[in-house]
């Protein structure tokens, strides 16, 4: 199982904000979608990831004017980035371990998916309930 499985799911909408967008309407942006975090892409490129996070820094940061700031001067950056190969488990572990919640999928240093951990742990958990009804069925039939 790997992330091409979960970009076959989703649909082809990435949203994305570029790096001389204000934090302001980034922000809104976030709260009009109803998502965490947006990467940040430049010409094509991912040059960061902007996430509720970074709005909670910038603010202790910087108080209220961080808001008219560039997202490219308080998104974080670089991206962590994971390819449509990288197998789920592995993809899970890595966002346990920088303890993040959304992934850019990435082909070299082109944008063509985005997961969080929220698609991570539903694919996972739909597999592992498909597993047990494949063994319940089994058993019942032996």
């Amino acid at each position: 199982m790997t992330i091409a499985a979960i970009m076959q799911s989703h649909g082809t909408d990435i949203f994305t904000a570029a790096p001389g967008d204000s934090v302001h309407a980034v922000t809104a942006k976030l709260a009009e979608k109803r998502i965490g975090a947006l990467p940040i892409v430049d010409g094509g490129r991912i040059v960061g990831i902007f996430s509720e996070r970074d709005v909670i820094y910038g603010l202790a940061a910087h108080g209220p004017a961080m808001m008219d700031k560039a997202v490219g001067d308080v998104m974080t950056s670089p991206a962590i980035t994971v390819t449509a190969d990288t197998p789920i488990l592995s993809a899970l572990s890595l966002m346990s371990r920088r303890r993040i919640r959304h992934l850019p999928v990435a082909d070299g240093d082109r944008l063509v998916g985005f997961v969080s951990i929220g698609d991570l742990v539903k694919y996972r958990i739909e597999h592992i309930e498909a597993e047990a009804s494949a063994m319940r069925d089994y058993i019942q039939m032996a």
